[in-house]
């Protein structure tokens, strides 16, 4: 893969990994990923800002193998599908400074164990000239770690964001071209690893805002040269209301608790409450965090497993508590044999949700009628509480 031409002396390199279907062991990858490299020569100095992950080293070095000359690798973010390749870039240019935020630079060192005599600690708001290109550095903490921070060219106003508004997508295309499918991948990204920090990320767009930006070039994924659509786009995610929407995470083991997910689906959209409902066991955890930014209630549903709720509904409120959406009603169905405390266990797991919790409905065995009369009043009670709050369907 060649480096590809963004405007004259602006160019991207990396790497598209087609094949890649988890990140960190942990995070799904349905549409693969990139890793965005970006060069920059100017009349004196030559930059690189970021590389990419180590497994794909030696197609960044390929693409490097006539450039006879890096000043500075500026690393924005000191995880390592973006600083993995710092090594062997600096290995290849001796003279090369790394250019990083102080925080970042203990990362670094720390994880690639670069010498501290390679680094230049740069300060917010502080500009680097290239000659003809100038550099100015914004920090931007938690998009997703604190160390980070974004770089923009001041003379051909393009933003290098590194993971903000980025987005896991494996394309030919260097730009955004089907603006729905990368909605929804940066959705998914933004949901995955974003979402906790929405306070602060607030504070970043509000700083981001005087800029005039004409190109947004992400770390990963397609570079934004319509920067309205996933400025508007987050600006909703972090600081918009919940819409209309019921997110019902559930498993059952003998059928009792889809029944009962089944009949309050129906109930909900009966009384037009937007809902989407998603099996645990065989769910991707992605398509949940996505709704979970929008979710204004949250039910969970289990069955009772040793006391307690089915590990897989346990792993759901602990996903809910870590992204703390900005959810405002939660509440739990099921149903037990002999006994249980899987309510008691599940509302223990969710301290950072600043909800209210609707009575829940536990069924022994089987829901009967008066099961499914609870189930009704539930669907009614959320409605009302999504009336009473004016919110707008999804």
């Amino acid at each position: 893969m060649n480096p590809r031409k963004i405007i004259d002396k602006v160019h991207w390199l990396g790497a598209v990994d087609w094949d890649r279907r988890l990140f960190d062991a942990l995070v799904p990858l349905p549409d693969g990923t990139s890793y965005n490299a970006y060069l920059i020569e100017g009349d004196d100095k030559t930059a690189l800002i970021d590389t990419v992950d180590p497994a794909k080293t030696h197609i960044l070095m390929a693409q490097l193998e006539k450039v006879e000359k890096i000043d500075y690798v500026i690393s924005l973010h000191a995880e390592q599908d973006h600083s993995g390749s710092i090594p062997a870039v600096l290995e290849k240019y001796p003279a090369a400074q790394v250019i990083t935020s102080q925080k970042a630079k203990g990362m670094l060192e720390d994880l690639l164990r670069i010498p501290e005599d390679r680094f230049q600690v740069v300060a917010d708001g502080e500009t680097l000239g290239l000659g003809g290109k100038t550099l100015e550095f914004i920090y931007t903490p938690w998009v997703h770690w604190p160390e980070t921070m974004v770089a923009y060219l001041r003379e051909d106003k393009i933003l290098f964001s590194c993971d903000f508004f980025g987005s896991h997508i494996a394309s030919s295309d260097l730009y955004v071209k089907d603006q729905g499918r990368v909605y929804e991948a940066a959705k998914r990204y933004f949901a995955e690893i974003m979402l906790p920090f929405r306070s602060i990320i607030a504070k970043n767009l509000k700083k981001l805002a005087p800029y005039d930006i004409k190109l947004i070039a992400p770390s990963h994924g397609q570079i934004y040269d319509q920067p309205k659509f996933i400025l508007e786009a987050y600006d909703d995610w972090v600081l918009g209301e919940p819409k209309n929407l019921v997110v019902l995470p559930y498993v059952s083991m003998h059928n009792s608790t889809k029944l009962m997910v089944d009949y309050l689906v129906n109930a909900l959209m009966d009384r037009n409450v937007g809902v989407v409902q998603y099996e645990l066991p065989v769910a991707d955890i992605g398509k949940l965090a996505i709704s979970l930014v929008d979710a204004a209630t949250i039910v969970l549903g289990t069955p009772t497993v040793l006391a307690g709720p089915h590990p897989a509904a346990a792993y759901a409120a602990f996903l809910a508590n870590a992204l703390r959406p900005k959810t405002k009603f939660l509440s739990i169905i099921g149903s037990y044999s002999w006994g249980g405390k899987s309510v008691e266990i599940l509302a223990s797991m969710i301290p950072n949700l600043k909800v209210e919790v609707l009575e829940p409905v536990l069924a022994k065995g089987l829901p009967n009628s008066d099961d499914l009369q609870r189930i009704e009043a539930l669907a009614d009670a959320i409605a009302a509480k999504h009336k009473e709050l004016d919110l707008k369907d999804q």
